[in-house]
Protein backbone atom coordinates (compact mmCIF):
# COMPACT_ATOMS: atom_id res chain seq x y z
CA UNK A 1 0.00 0.00 0.00
CA UNK A 2 1.43 3.21 -0.86
CA UNK A 3 1.81 6.50 1.31
CA UNK A 4 -0.72 8.93 0.19
CA UNK A 5 -0.12 12.29 -1.43
CA UNK A 6 -3.33 13.80 -2.35
CA UNK A 7 -6.05 15.25 0.15
CA UNK A 8 -9.31 17.04 -0.12
CA UNK A 9 -10.58 19.51 2.67
CA UNK A 10 -14.52 19.56 2.38
CA UNK A 11 -14.82 23.61 3.16
CA UNK A 12 -17.98 24.40 1.91
CA UNK A 13 -20.84 23.96 4.11
CA UNK A 14 -22.73 27.04 4.82
CA UNK A 15 -22.01 26.60 8.74
CA UNK A 16 -25.97 26.76 10.08
CA UNK A 17 -25.15 25.99 13.37
CA UNK A 18 -22.56 28.29 13.83
CA UNK A 19 -24.28 31.00 12.66
CA UNK A 20 -23.92 34.26 13.44
CA UNK A 21 -20.74 33.85 13.22
CA UNK A 22 -20.30 32.22 9.87
CA UNK A 23 -22.44 34.80 8.11
CA UNK A 24 -19.23 36.99 7.24
CA UNK A 25 -16.83 34.52 7.79
CA UNK A 26 -17.16 31.02 5.93
CA UNK A 27 -16.65 27.95 8.56
CA UNK A 28 -12.98 26.95 7.68
CA UNK A 29 -11.55 29.60 8.58
CA UNK A 30 -13.39 30.82 12.36
CA UNK A 31 -10.09 31.01 14.25
CA UNK A 32 -9.56 28.46 16.99
CA UNK A 33 -6.94 29.53 19.77
CA UNK A 34 -5.76 31.64 16.99
CA UNK A 35 -5.57 29.91 14.24
CA UNK A 36 -7.97 29.20 11.28
CA UNK A 37 -9.25 25.49 11.57
CA UNK A 38 -8.33 24.77 7.89
CA UNK A 39 -4.85 25.92 8.13
CA UNK A 40 -3.99 23.55 11.27
CA UNK A 41 -5.80 20.78 8.31
CA UNK A 42 -3.28 22.38 6.55
CA UNK A 43 -0.21 21.93 8.78
CA UNK A 44 -0.90 18.31 9.68
CA UNK A 45 -1.19 17.40 6.24
CA UNK A 46 1.91 19.04 5.01
CA UNK A 47 3.47 17.55 8.34
CA UNK A 48 2.63 13.86 7.24
CA UNK A 49 4.17 13.99 3.84
CA UNK A 50 1.15 15.58 1.66
CA UNK A 51 1.54 17.32 -1.20
CA UNK A 52 -1.57 18.44 -3.50
CA UNK A 53 -4.56 19.45 -1.92
CA UNK A 54 -8.03 20.07 -2.93
CA UNK A 55 -10.52 21.96 -1.18
CA UNK A 56 -13.99 22.73 -2.06
CA UNK A 57 -15.73 25.69 -1.46
CA UNK A 58 -19.15 27.47 -1.25
CA UNK A 59 -20.41 29.88 0.78
CA UNK A 60 -17.98 33.01 0.85
CA UNK A 61 -14.99 30.88 -0.92
CA UNK A 62 -13.29 33.66 -2.11
CA UNK A 63 -12.33 34.05 1.44
CA UNK A 64 -10.82 30.98 1.31
CA UNK A 65 -8.91 31.12 -1.87
CA UNK A 66 -7.64 35.06 -0.92
CA UNK A 67 -6.36 33.70 2.78
CA UNK A 68 -4.74 30.41 2.20
CA UNK A 69 -3.52 31.18 -1.85
CA UNK A 70 -1.53 28.35 -3.56
CA UNK A 71 -0.55 26.32 -0.54
CA UNK A 72 3.23 27.30 -1.25
CA UNK A 73 3.78 28.45 2.63
CA UNK A 74 3.18 24.73 3.92
CA UNK A 75 4.80 23.35 0.69
CA UNK A 76 1.39 22.35 -0.86
CA UNK A 77 0.11 22.47 -3.81
CA UNK A 78 -3.85 23.50 -3.49
CA UNK A 79 -6.13 23.76 -6.14
CA UNK A 80 -9.90 24.32 -5.30
CA UNK A 81 -12.95 22.97 -6.68
CA UNK A 82 -15.66 25.99 -6.85
CA UNK A 83 -19.34 25.21 -6.11
CA UNK A 84 -20.90 28.40 -6.81
CA UNK A 85 -23.14 30.10 -4.36
CA UNK A 86 -26.19 28.02 -4.83
CA UNK A 87 -27.51 24.41 -3.45
CA UNK A 88 -24.79 22.69 -2.00
CA UNK A 89 -23.60 19.61 -3.58
CA UNK A 90 -23.19 17.61 -0.19
CA UNK A 91 -20.00 15.36 0.41
CA UNK A 92 -20.84 13.14 -2.64
CA UNK A 93 -21.54 15.39 -5.12
CA UNK A 94 -18.68 17.59 -3.82
CA UNK A 95 -15.81 14.98 -3.70
CA UNK A 96 -17.48 13.48 -7.58
CA UNK A 97 -16.85 17.47 -8.87
CA UNK A 98 -13.22 17.23 -7.81
CA UNK A 99 -12.39 14.13 -8.75
CA UNK A 100 -10.67 15.81 -12.36
CA UNK A 101 -8.22 17.74 -9.07
CA UNK A 102 -7.32 14.62 -6.96
CA UNK A 103 -5.79 12.14 -9.83
CA UNK A 104 -6.08 8.45 -10.25
CA UNK A 105 -4.75 6.96 -7.03
CA UNK A 106 -6.06 6.71 -3.60
CA UNK A 107 -6.75 10.13 -1.49
CA UNK A 108 -7.51 11.11 1.70
CA UNK A 109 -10.92 13.42 2.49
CA UNK A 110 -10.96 15.19 5.67
CA UNK A 111 -14.16 17.31 7.13
CA UNK A 112 -13.22 21.03 7.85
CA UNK A 113 -15.18 21.49 10.45
CA UNK A 114 -13.76 18.75 12.52
CA UNK A 115 -10.56 18.77 14.76
CA UNK A 116 -8.56 15.41 15.56
CA UNK A 117 -5.20 14.35 17.00
CA UNK A 118 -5.50 11.34 14.20
CA UNK A 119 -1.74 10.97 12.21
CA UNK A 120 -2.54 11.31 8.64
CA UNK A 121 0.60 9.94 7.51
CA UNK A 122 -0.11 6.16 8.31
CA UNK A 123 -3.74 6.25 6.71
CA UNK A 124 -3.93 3.65 3.74
CA UNK A 125 -6.19 2.25 1.61
CA UNK A 126 -6.15 -1.57 2.15
CA UNK A 127 -5.95 -3.55 -1.40
CA UNK A 128 -9.70 -4.40 -2.29
CA UNK A 129 -11.29 -1.80 -0.27
CA UNK A 130 -13.09 0.71 -2.12
CA UNK A 131 -13.01 3.34 1.17
CA UNK A 132 -11.15 3.06 4.30
CA UNK A 133 -13.06 4.93 7.25
CA UNK A 134 -12.22 6.50 10.74
CA UNK A 135 -14.65 5.56 13.17
CA UNK A 136 -14.67 7.26 16.58
CA UNK A 137 -16.57 6.63 19.80
CA UNK A 138 -20.15 8.02 19.70
CA UNK A 139 -20.21 11.48 21.16
CA UNK A 140 -23.00 12.60 23.30
CA UNK A 141 -24.40 14.74 20.05
CA UNK A 142 -24.73 11.87 17.95
CA UNK A 143 -25.35 8.67 20.47
CA UNK A 144 -26.60 6.24 18.00
CA UNK A 145 -23.80 6.08 15.85
CA UNK A 146 -23.38 5.51 12.03
CA UNK A 147 -21.56 2.09 11.49
CA UNK A 148 -20.38 -1.30 12.57
CA UNK A 149 -16.78 -1.98 12.86
CA UNK A 150 -15.75 -5.89 12.42
CA UNK A 151 -12.68 -7.34 11.34
CA UNK A 152 -11.69 -4.32 9.49
CA UNK A 153 -14.74 -4.57 7.66
CA UNK A 154 -17.66 -1.42 8.12
CA UNK A 155 -21.19 -2.28 8.02
CA UNK A 156 -24.59 -0.61 8.01
CA UNK A 157 -26.56 -2.45 10.67
CA UNK A 158 -25.08 -4.79 13.82
CA UNK A 159 -23.78 -3.51 17.05
CA UNK A 160 -22.28 -1.76 18.80
CA UNK A 161 -22.35 0.97 16.68
CA UNK A 162 -19.57 3.69 16.19
CA UNK A 163 -19.21 7.53 15.02
CA UNK A 164 -17.61 8.33 10.69
CA UNK A 165 -15.31 10.68 12.07
CA UNK A 166 -15.55 13.08 8.71
CA UNK A 167 -12.13 11.48 8.02
CA UNK A 168 -11.76 8.58 4.92
CA UNK A 169 -9.42 7.63 2.31
CA UNK A 170 -11.42 6.88 -0.86
CA UNK A 171 -10.11 4.99 -4.52
CA UNK A 172 -11.79 7.14 -7.35
CA UNK A 173 -13.72 3.98 -8.53
CA UNK A 174 -16.40 4.28 -5.70
CA UNK A 175 -17.53 6.94 -7.72
CA UNK A 176 -17.89 5.12 -10.86
CA UNK A 177 -20.53 7.22 -12.91
CA UNK A 178 -21.58 9.51 -10.54
CA UNK A 179 -22.33 13.17 -11.22
CA UNK A 180 -21.34 16.24 -10.13
CA UNK A 181 -24.39 16.95 -8.87
CA UNK A 182 -25.85 16.51 -5.07
CA UNK A 183 -25.76 13.80 -3.36
CA UNK A 184 -24.78 12.34 0.30
CA UNK A 185 -21.72 10.18 0.75
CA UNK A 186 -23.23 7.39 3.20
CA UNK A 187 -25.88 5.68 0.79
CA UNK A 188 -22.54 5.49 -1.69
CA UNK A 189 -20.23 3.66 0.85
CA UNK A 190 -23.37 1.61 2.52
CA UNK A 191 -23.96 -0.26 -1.16
CA UNK A 192 -20.58 -1.65 -1.50
CA UNK A 193 -20.56 -2.77 2.45
CA UNK A 194 -22.01 -6.16 1.57
CA UNK A 195 -19.13 -7.03 -0.66
CA UNK A 196 -16.35 -6.36 2.20
CA UNK A 197 -15.27 -3.56 0.23
CA UNK A 198 -15.40 -0.78 3.03
CA UNK A 199 -12.87 -1.34 5.66
CA UNK A 200 -12.18 0.53 8.88
CA UNK A 201 -10.43 1.69 12.02
CA UNK A 202 -11.33 2.97 15.57
CA UNK A 203 -9.91 5.78 16.57
CA UNK A 204 -9.88 6.06 20.41
CA UNK A 205 -7.94 9.60 20.58
CA UNK A 206 -9.20 12.60 20.66
CA UNK A 207 -11.84 14.16 17.91
CA UNK A 208 -14.70 17.26 17.64
CA UNK A 209 -17.11 18.01 15.61
CA UNK A 210 -16.74 21.30 16.04
CA UNK A 211 -20.15 21.98 14.29
CA UNK A 212 -21.61 24.29 17.08
CA UNK A 213 -21.01 27.59 18.71
CA UNK A 214 -20.89 25.46 22.23
CA UNK A 215 -18.45 22.93 20.88
CA UNK A 216 -16.28 26.23 19.24
CA UNK A 217 -15.78 27.49 22.48
CA UNK A 218 -15.01 24.10 23.74
CA UNK A 219 -12.51 23.45 21.26
CA UNK A 220 -10.90 26.94 22.27
CA UNK A 221 -10.68 26.70 25.56
CA UNK A 222 -8.76 22.89 25.11
CA UNK A 223 -6.24 24.59 22.98
CA UNK A 224 -5.99 27.24 25.32
CA UNK A 225 -5.46 25.55 28.13
CA UNK A 226 -2.67 23.65 26.43
CA UNK A 227 -4.18 20.34 26.42
CA UNK A 228 -5.17 19.85 22.45
CA UNK A 229 -2.58 17.88 20.54
CA UNK A 230 -1.80 20.14 17.28
CA UNK A 231 0.01 23.12 17.56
Amino acid sequence: MKPLRSAMILAAGRGERLRPLTDHTPKPLLEVAGKPLIVRHLEKLADAGFKQVVINHAHLGEQIETTLGNGERWGLEIRYSDEGQGAALETGGGICKALPLLGNAPFLVINGDIFCDLEYARLRLPEHSLAHLVLVDNPEHHPAGDFVLEHGKVLAEGAPRLTFSGIGVYHPRLFAGCEPKPFPLAPLLRQHMPAGKISGEHHAGYWLDVGTPERYRLLNRKLEDGTGNQS
